[in-house]
């Protein structure tokens, strides 16, 4: 089963959080629902700016104990290397997601009125 290691931020991009999840949809918008949860409402971490998709749990876990030790100029980096504009990752995963269902043919997800 595929793991995915992230990295979330808020809109003034102020505070990073790297986390390790099964689901990472389902993860983001459980960060969206419950923006108060693990910091102040200043620091709502509703923007995923970078993720890795690794095999296995035990990959994603070394994975994730390395990125949790950079330093936030490394954290920063590594987000820049992949997404230099900082922008919502999640935006597009959603958009994939509901363009391409398999068993369905792609002509019937778009609608042209």
């Amino acid at each position: 089963m595929k793991r995915y290691v992230f990295i979330v931020t808020d809109r003034n991009r102020s505070s990073i959080h790297v986390g390790m999840s099964a689901d990472l949809l389902k993860t983001v918008a459980f960060y969206r629902q419950m923006p108060n949860l693990f910091f102040d409402s200043a620091q709502q971490l509703t923007r995923l700016v970078y993720f890795e998709e690794l095999n296995t749990e035990y990959a994603a876990v070394q994975r994730f104990n390395i990125i949790s030790k950079f330093t936030r100029a490394q954290k920063e980096k590594i987000i820049r290397e992949v997404n230099p504009d900082w922008l919502d990752l999640s935006i597009g995963l959603d958009f994939e997601k509901v363009v391409y269902t398999p068993g369905i043919p792609m002509a019937s997800h778009l609608s042209f009125r």
